[in-house]
């Protein structure tokens, strides 16, 4: 079983990490509700280290969406900033080699050279919670990696996908390293290799939920997440997505090629779930619960009939309690 291994060089005071980790709760309760909720399940020490990283990565999904207005992660009176291109004029690419040196900066030598309170925060919890939990490095770069095919002006970027295998190319940094990186946090009553598969497996159904629930946003960015190979057999490819877009209908190819890729989906939920049972037992409820209200967005779809390109498909408040307490007591 997985445990806490070694206290991160990070620490700069034990004020100033309770603070960071504080930040990253308040990021993880305000932007991922349904993870938010699962982590009330885990222990203090696993939530927080959960909260860490989901903080991260929802920083660096910021630089990656929204390259416009990154003041709210980026200072632009940040030292290490100015020694980069200037704040206005820095690419997201710029940007998110900047968090990558950071964050090798404070694992490498307990520092970092920022005076932007947030992005200090975020970074000097991740650091800290990789070091406790000895999470491989090579989970982080592989995700910062799979973020920059998003960014236009890297050799890496796409903004299609031709194939199921190339979209998971990009899941395998963008959704499976989360998985890995969790891993530790959870613990395992198997090697931690042998449970990886299965963590991979479920940070990709979670992604791909993302990306049926996501389509019109995803759109408006200039991107399309749905393998082209998954929709053509339905006839349906990007300009009759942008035209369901336009009118705000989902019309019944799309609504069959939506169908498909949500079997899809629940094929991936259906092989990965199993792979709960070799975690911790203590922290099985919170993954499975996370599991099933991840899985019910695609219930939500259907039921609003797949008019995805108007509304968000979300699972009601009050059944996310529900799951979660129902949880809560098969914990105890």
């Amino acid at each position: 079983m997985s445990a806490p291994a070694r206290t991160s060089r990070a620490l700069t005071g034990r004020h100033e990490l309770e603070a960071a980790y504080a930040t990253c709760r308040r990021i993880a309760a305000e932007h991922g509700r349904t993870y938010y909720l699962a982590t009330a399940l885990l222990s203090p020490d696993r939530r927080r280290a959960v909260h860490a990283l989901y903080a991260f990565a929802r920083m660096v999904d910021d630089i990656v969406d929204h390259a416009d207005n990154t003041a709210h992660v980026l200072d632009p009176r940040d030292r290490s900033a100015q020694r980069s291109p200037a704040h206005n004029d820095a690419s997201p690419a710029d940007h998110l080699d900047l968090v990558e040196s950071q964050l090798r900066s404070v694992l490498a030598q307990g520092d970092i050279d920022s005076t932007d309170l947030l992005r200090r925060q975020i970074i000097t919890a991740t650091a800290d919670t990789i070091g406790r939990y000895d999470i491989a490095h090579t989970h982080i770069w592989t995700f910062l990696d799979a973020m920059r095919m998003d960014v236009p002006g890297t050799p890496l970027h796409h903004t299609r996908y031709a194939t199921m295998a190339e979209l998971r190319e990009y899941m395998r940094g963008s959704a499976a390293a989360i998985g890995l990186q969790l891993l530790p946090v959870l613990g395992t009553v198997v090697p931690v290799a042998e449970a990886e598969p299965a963590a991979a497996a479920l940070g990709e159904a979670f992604q791909l939920t993302n990306f049926l629930r996501d389509v019109a946003e995803d759109l408006d960015r200039g991107r399309v997440y749905l393998p082209a190979d998954e929709l053509a057999p339905f006839g349906v490819g990007e300009a009759r997505l942008r035209a369901c877009r336009s009118t705000g209908r989902t019309d019944q190819p799309v609504r069959r090629a939506l169908a498909h890729l949500i079997a899809v989906n629940r094929d991936m939920y259906r092989h990965a779930v199993p792979g709960i049972e070799l975690l911790n037992p203590r922290v099985r409820p919170a993954i499975h619960t996370a599991a099933t209200l991840y899985a019910e967005i695609l219930d939500r779809i259907e039921a609003i009939d797949f008019q995805v390109f108007t509304t968000r498909a979300t699972v009601p408040g009050h059944r996310r309690i529900t799951v979660a307490a129902r949880a809560f007591a098969t914990r105890h």
